[in-house]
C-alpha cells in the first residue's frame, strides 16, 4: 500500500469527525510497532496541505524493558523532522516483579496512559493520536460483548476532561492487512514489543477469533464495522461532538 493511500483513509477519519482544528498541537503514541509508525507517517505527510494547520510531536514510554532499542525510531523522527520524546519509566519492573501481575496488561495500560499524558501536557500538546485501526475497533467490541456483555468500543474521538486532552484514533478506516502492506513495502524500522505479555492476551484471543469467523464467512469484519458506524453509541455520530468514552 502507498503512502497516499493510507493518508486517504487518514484524511477521511479526520475529516467525518472533526479530529482536527486550526492549530492543533498533536501528539502521536509511539510503541514502535507497525501502526504507530505508520500513523506517524500519514500525519506528517498530511500536515504539508491539510487545510487545517497542525503540528505533531512523537512520544514514547518506555515502560524498562532492558532489550528496548529506540535508535531506529530516533532516527525516523530526525529524518522527518518530527520532536522526539522518549519518557522513561519503571512500569515492567512494577508490573512483573515488584507486583507480579497475572494478568498484567490492564495495570500495565493504566500506567502507560498516565505517563504518557503526564508528558503530552508537558510538550504544550492539546491532542494525542493513537494508532487504533479498523481491526482493533472490531475486536474491543468483541471483547466487550464475550467479557462484558455489552455493545461497546471506544469512539473516535474521546475528550479526557480531568486532563483537558482530547484523543484522536485517525487510523480507524485502515485494516490491519493494510498497515502490514505498507509497512512491509516501505521497510518501516518497527520496533518488536518486548513484554512478555505480547501474543498471550484475551485481546490476541479476539483477534485470531475475528480471522476465523471472517474466513469462515467473508465480510464478516466489514459488517461489524459498518453496525458500530450505524450504532447510537456515545461519540460515534459524525455531527462535530468530541464526546465519547475512553478504553477501559
Amino acid at each position: 500500500m502507498k503512502l497516499q493511500q493510507v493518508m486517504s483513509y487518514v484524511r477521511r477519519a479526520l475529516d467525518d469527525y472533526h479530529m482536527i482544528q486550526e492549530g492543533d498541537r498533536i501528539a502521536v503514541g509511539i510503541s514502535g510497532g507497525k501502526d504507530s509508525l505508520t500513523l506517524l507517517y500519514a500525519l506528517h505527510g498530511l500536515k504539508r496541505f491539510y487545510p487545517k494547520k497542525f503540528e505533531i510531536h512523537a512520544v514514547t514510554v518506555d515502560l524498562g524493558f532492558q532489550n528496548l532499542n529506540l535508535e531506529k525510531i530516533k532516527q525516523l523522527c530526525e529524518e522527518l523532522e518530527v520532536p522526539y520524546t522518549i519518557v522513561k519509566t519503571d512500569i515492567a519492573d512494577i508490573v512483573f516483579n515488584q507486583r507480579g501481575e497475572e494478568n498484567p496488561c490492564s495495570l500495565c495500560a493504566k500506567m502507560r496512559k498516565g505517563a504518557l499524558n503526564q508528558a503530552i501536557k508537558e510538550a504544550g500538546c492539546n491532542k494525542v493520536a493513537y494508532a487504533h485501526h479498523k481491526d482493533d475497533v472490531v475486536e474491543t467490541m468483541l471483547m466487550s460483548l464475550i467479557f462484558e456483555g455489552r455493545f461497546h468500543t471506544f469512539s473516535p474521538v474521546t475528550y479526557l476532561d480531568r486532563m483537558d486532552l482530547t484523543v484522536i484514533r485517525p487510523l480507524m478506516y485502515m485494516n490491519e492487512a493494510d498497515v502490514i502492506g505498507f509497512v512491509n513495502k516501505h521497510n518501516v524500522p518497527v520496533v518488536k514489543s518486548p513484554c512478555p505479555a505480547d501474543g498471550h492476551t484475551k485481546r490476541e484471543y479476539v483477534k485470531q477469533l475475528l480471522r476465523r469467523l471472517n474466513l469462515e464467512n467473508p465480510g464478516v469484519k466489514e459488517r461489524m464495522f459498518t453496525a458500530i458506524l450505524s450504532s447510537n453509541m456515545k461519540g460515534w455520530s459524525q455531527d462535530g461532538s468530541i464526546e465519547g468514552t475512553e478504553l477501559p
